[in-house]
């Protein structure tokens, strides 16, 4: 039997085998999303997810030797495939490289929150994660019919289903080569999209077979000639450490948060954010603060359907969004995504119109001149300068410094408190597939209110019907496959964050389940997941209705409760978990 050496175990000169990821439909790269592809059995349909996880590459060298890696794992994003690097690999042909689709079965059911900021096994990184008894999924995609009637989720998972792609060499360790998947090769003339729409792989989903043969034969690889060197990774940004560093807490069932690594998080940084946050001088009028949209009280949302500030006659575009658990949000920001960063977005409403209206070029003065600012910017930044730079960084740590983690369900999933039968009820349904072929009764709400958060963190077109013009997502980007996708909230505090969605039409958590229950408007980029099923929603009895209700304001933290109109932050943070 082959020994088998773990690649980073090599001491001598090492290589690094290249594989660039691309997406092809008969030979055709494609982005994605995309439009209009025709399958051999003559369906079109737009593609608007593909997602994989790629895991323990297996080598064998020319020699004989077999090495191998479990702690190789790569996450391709369909809307943004990147250079996957094998590094540290002997100067050696290679014979036969296997990737797995999939993590092993002892990863494949560990904690995924063990995994730091930015791991491909992170569930904020990847949003595959299904549950703690399934592991992850491997491979996801999703789309729909142009009819606007139907829509399918395929995802591919659970450890018994786990694939090996094998290809042959020989390779080169220091090579480029093409990783592409042939999404055509998924639907033979012999599949009809109309027939199957979804399947979560499990052992007696009929469709199963269908995948675990196909996918092992839709990826290729091979050699790039000419290829420019794989780009180097940018050099970190130096650390600006002034004050005391910032205890981040957390509970055990949270991810791992992306913090700052250019601008750590300090004590002193946070008190100057807080300060800030509160501050009507951040106004033009000095009438209006952060805190005038976010209320501490209402889980720093606001109880307005469309918030005014600085123009009283006017109102924002949406509704504001709660500002909690953000230290784990890497996606863009505002509901439509048109901000990059936390750091860009706190600074947006300032010179907002409509929200604070006030000048940034002019704003670091006026603070100056007031007596506290001086001495709190030399504590957080090591001089008294004012710059909108740090204004930015001291607002984003504030509010990176707002974590909510103390509900019933938080505690109940602790053993310190139970939920009633309704509320086990409204979870049930929360978190199971509703899927009639294999009689199971569920409201799906998990695909996009997952994991620690109850948010994927994503843009889903979510049926509503629109109103205003307001395109969502394609703002952003310019791209018509975005209409109407908006940014999914969290579902923690929902009890108290009405009114309730991107524009606040709907008063109550009773009017959004009952929305999800009848009254979708079906258009070209609703979400796969509300998609596939038929007419106008999930058709859910009164008492499934009331259940979710139930369950949802489980997820209230009374911390925000009984503190109303307070200065929030010195309360935040300090039970240990």
């Amino acid at each position: 039997m082959k020994a088998l050496i773990p690649i980073f175990a090599f001491l001598q000169v090492t290589y690094g085998l290249n594989l660039r990821v691309d997406f092809r439909w008969h030979d055709k790269p494609i982005p994605v999303p995309t439009t209009n592809l025709v399958t051999p059995s003559g369906e079109t349909f737009h593609l608007t997810r593909l997602d994989l996880l790629l895991n323990q590459p297996r080598l064998t060298l020319a020699s004989g030797r077999t090495i191998t890696s479990s702690k190789w794992h790569a996450y391709i994003h369909g809307e943004s495939p990147d250079i996957l690097r094998l590094p540290n690999l002997p100067d050696e042909p290679i014979s036969q490289l296997t990737l797995f689709l999939g993590p092993s079965e002892d990863i494949n059911h560990a904690d995924p929150n063990l995994h730091p900021a930015g791991h491909p096994l992170n569930p904020l990184t990847n949003n595959l994660h299904w549950s703690p008894q399934q592991g992850y999924i491997f491979f996801a995609t999703e789309g729909q019919l142009p009819d606007d009637e139907l829509a399918f989720a395929y995802h591919y998972g659970n450890s018994e289903n786990r694939l090996a792609l094998n290809f042959e060499g020989p390779l080169n360790p220091n090579g480029f080569y093409q990783l592409t998947l042939h999404l055509d090769r998924l639907f033979p003339a012999s599949f009809k999209i109309t027939n199957q729409t979804s399947t979560h792989s499990r052992p007696d989903d009929p469709i199963l077979p269908h995948f675990r043969k196909t996918l092992v034969k839709a990826f290729t690889l091979i050699p790039i000639t000419g290829s420019d060197a794989a780009p180097e990774n940018p050099a970190n940004a130096s650390a600006n450490i002034t004050g005391t560093p910032y205890g981040f807490k957390m509970p055990q069932h949270f991810p791992l948060p992306n913090l700052p690594t250019d601008y750590p998080l300090t004590n002193e940084r946070i008190t100057l954010g807080q300060k800030l946050f509160f501050d009507e001088a951040l106004s033009i009028t000095n009438s209006v603060s952060c805190a005038f949209c976010h209320i501490p009280s209402e889980a720093f949302s606001d109880p307005a359907i469309k918030p005014w500030g600085v123009q009283p006659a006017k109102t924002t575009k949406r509704h504001s969004m709660p500002l909690l658990n953000l230290a784990w949000k890497n996606t863009p920001f505002r509901w439509d995504g048109d901000e990059p960063s936390l750091r860009t977005q706190v600074l947006r409403p300032i010179e907002d119109p409509l929200e604070m209206g006030e000048n940034l070029a002019t704003l670091p003065a006026k603070l100056s001149k007031l007596p506290a600012y001086p001495d709190l910017f030399s504590q957080a930044f090591g001089d008294p300068e004012i710059t909108s730079e740090r204004l930015a960084v001291a607002l984003e740590q504030y509010i990176l410094s707002l974590t909510s983690f103390d509900s019933k369900f938080d505690r109940a999933t602790k053993g310190t408190a139970s939920l009633t039968e309704e509320e086990k009820l409204g979870f049930q349904l929360f978190m199971t597939e509703n899927d009639p072929r294999l009689g199971l009764r569920g409201a799906d709400c998990f695909h996009c209110h997952s994991g620690a958060f109850f948010t994927n963190h994503r843009f889903h077109n979510n049926g509503l019907p629109p109103r205003n013009n307001d395109l969502g997502l394609e703002h952003a980007t310019k791209r018509e496959t975005d209409r109407f996708r908006f940014s999914t909230p969290s579902l923690r505090n929902i009890e108290i964050t009405a009114p309730y969605m991107h524009d606040g039409r709907f008063n109550s958590l009773k009017e959004v389940v009952e929305f999800y229950s009848s009254g979708i408007h079906r258009s070209p980029t609703l979400d796969p997941n509300i998609a596939k099923h038929p007419g106008n929603g999930l058709n859910l009895t009164n008492e499934e209705q009331a259940a979710l209700v139930a369950f949802l304001k489980t997820l209230t933290d009374p911390r925000f409760q009984a503190q109303e109109g307070e200065s929030t932050n010195s309360s935040f943070n300090q039970k240990s978990y």
